[in-house]
């Protein structure tokens, strides 16, 4: 089994578990978002800021990770046409769920971003890409992608993991530092620690990686924000755990 494989599996049983970003809206909130009261996360805790968006009703969105019903079905009830592409079966069933509930298309594709992207270049105006990098273990082909499949003047906004959460051998007693790259693909004894704590495959990425990858891949960096885990010690110590960056493919 490939770790992408491991992942789906894994996130598949935290949904079944109640896992937070497995929760699509409700009936009310996209009614909300109707009327203009919305806002999605890249992130635990911040919303985005609307004018990271500027208008969506016309606008062709890819939802890259983004799967479960929570920022898509938002992003339909402004007018936006949307495709969803994630690799948890779970995931993309809230979707269905959801746009069957509202009465609205959307199109719902299952598949591995660190696999090239199924679509043409130019594709689409926004790419909405919440905390995901985490779980591969390269993150600059995906940059390219993204950039590929944008239409020029396109925006990316992507929620990104700062590696903190990946600092210590065990959190609680904070008596071991882990070594960096953290990779269980690599490091038997990341992958045993994964294993024990039912995490899956999780990756630390550098902000060089991250960042320098989007400006490698071609895209300006406009805005940028920090954000904590909105729980747990690091939360408690007010130590930001994630980025979240908008980056522009220049007309």
């Amino acid at each position: 089994m490939e770790y992408q494989d491991k992942n789906a599996e894994t996130i598949d049983r935290w949904i079944e578990e109640g896992w937070e970003w497995g929760i699509p809206i409700s009936h009310e909130e996209y009614e909300k978002a109707q009327e203009g009261d919305w806002g999605v996360l890249l992130t635990p805790t911040k919303p985005v800021p609307k004018e990271w968006f500027g208008s969506l009703k016309g606008k062709r969105i890819l939802g890259l990770a983004s799967g479960g019903g929570q920022q898509m079905p938002i992003f339909a009830a402004l007018g936006a046409f949307c495709t969803v592409f994630d690799y948890s079966l779970r995931q993309l069933e809230s979707e269905r769920l959801v746009a069957e509930r509202e009465g609205y298309s959307i199109e719902i594709i299952r598949g591995d971003m660190t696999k090239p992207l199924p679509f043409e270049d130019g594709s689409f105006d926004l790419i909405f890409h919440p905390v995901s990098n985490c779980y591969v273990q390269e993150v600059k082909p995906i940059f390219k992608e993204c950039f590929r499949v944008l239409a020029p003047g396109g925006v990316l906004l992507s929620g990104l993991d700062n590696g903190i959460n990946f600092l210590f051998v065990d959190e609680d007693k904070r008596d071991e530092l882990s070594v960096f790259p953290f990779d269980p693909v690599q490091n038997p004894q990341q992958r045993e620690q994964m294993e024990e704590d039912d995490d899956g495959f999780q990756f630390s990425h550098t902000m060089e990686e991250q960042i320098g990858g989007q400006l490698e891949a071609g895209f300006q960096l406009t805005h940028l924000y920090e954000d904590t885990n909105g729980s747990g010690t690091f939360h408690e110590h007010h130590i930001p755990c994630y980025l979240a960056t908008r980056a522009v493919k220049e007309k």
